[in-house]
């Protein structure tokens, strides 16, 4: 395992990319997310794209999670798919953290009412040295649903998106999901050398990953760290951090903005700006205001509606819509969103309400 990213293809954005063209650049999504003053207040959700929505029932039928992100038309279709219905200022890329590994020749697949699962954990030092590696070559399917979704969003931005590596290699090493993440957490202390390998390892499939969607028309990129809210701050720090850093190391040089997110991070949150992002994403637990507070004012915030409350009757959601609005004005930056995935069992119509209710509401 090397100790420097195994880069892909350097380069910088092209010409007619959505970010240099005019296309995206002055879109509410990219000037929140760079600190300015958008035109409206942006909003778009997490998990958007998918399983709340009937039309992506209908096309999804007899098709496989994971075949459904590697065919193009069908991935870019169930990206487009929400933007359409609920006007949301971006389309979040449809695939899944786990792409990247089956693309390298891990045997994973998603398992109904599971979710990932391995045909072999990863758990010694061999196991880690058998990984296969994640080519450039693999990813032109991820490349080609980008290219065809970026051409027919026009000037609402792609964001781009990759499960930061200690989510993608906690489940390498359980083998499946996990409610604790013990086999990770005790590797990371009882055999850190194999640990930072496996986390390396991830971080560059991720890397490469993002790196795709970026360089084929994605308009900003973010990354997951669903699981990190089973670390404390130390471990987070020594065992976790670098490789996040190490993940990002392969976009940087886009110049695209960079968010990163996670569930139950709350206590994680500096440092989780600290591997390098332009936005941090929080999740419904803490206030926006009191994140601020704790990053010091330095950076634009995502989130943070309780996905809870979507249920709720409006006059309910539509206070809380508003307070997340209210705290968030602290932040240089706001961009709404959920302070996790939109619930399978959503109405599609309360979504499209929330975000006329956002638009309504003008920027600070």
């Amino acid at each position: 395992m090397t100790s420097s990213p195994a880069m892909s293809p350097a380069g910088a954005l092209a010409a007619d990319h959505p970010l240099l063209d005019g296309r995206t650049a002055d879109s509410p999504l990219i000037t929140a997310y760079r600190g300015g003053k958008p035109s409206r207040r942006p909003v778009w959700f997490m998990r958007q794209a998918g399983r709340s929505l009937p039309e992506y029932l209908k096309v999804r039928e007899g098709v496989a999670m994971l075949d459904s992100c590697l065919r193009p038309e069908l991935a870019s279709e169930i990206t487009l798919q929400p933007v359409r219905r609920h006007d949301v200022d971006a389309g979040i890329f449809f695939s899944d953290i786990v792409i990247p590994l089956k693309l390298a020749g891990v045997g994973v697949d998603i398992v109904p009412g599971v979710g990932p699962v391995l045909d072999t954990p990863v758990r010694t030092a061999a196991d880690v040295a058998a990984l296969p590696q994640l080519t450039w070559e693999s990813l032109e399917p991820i490349r080609e649903a980008v290219r065809l979704t970026v051409a027919e969003l026009g000037s609402t931005p792609l964001i781009g998106f990759a499960g930061a590596p200690f989510t993608l290699a906690a489940y390498m090493v359980e083998g499946r999901p996990s409610r604790d993440h013990l086999g990770p957490r005790t590797m990371m202390h009882a055999d850190p050398e194999t640990w930072n390998a496996l986390a390396n390892w991830a971080a560059d499939a991720s890397g490469m990953f993002l790196q795709a969607q970026l360089e084929a028309g994605a308009s900003a990129a973010q990354l997951f760290d669903s699981w990190a809210g089973s670390l404390g701050l130390a471990d987070y720090t020594r065992y976790v951090a670098p490789a996040s850093a190490r993940a990002l190391d392969h976009v940087r040089h886009l110049g695209a903005p960079l968010i990163h997110f996670g569930t139950g991070t709350s206590e994680l949150l500096v440092a989780m700006r600290d591997v390098g992002v332009d936005v941090v994403g929080v999740d419904y637990r803490l206030p926006l205001d009191e994140a601020n507070r704790r990053l010091g004012g330095t950076v634009p915030l995502q989130g943070n509606i309780d996905p809870a409350l979507l249920p709720a009757p409006w006059e309910i959601l539509e206070a809380h819509v508003r307070d997340v609005i209210a705290a968030g004005s602290a932040a240089p930056g706001h961009v709404v969103n959920l302070g996790h995935g939109v619930p399978p069992e959503t109405d599609p119509a309360v979504l499209t309400r929330v975000v006329e209710l956002i638009h309504s509401i003008s920027p600070e």
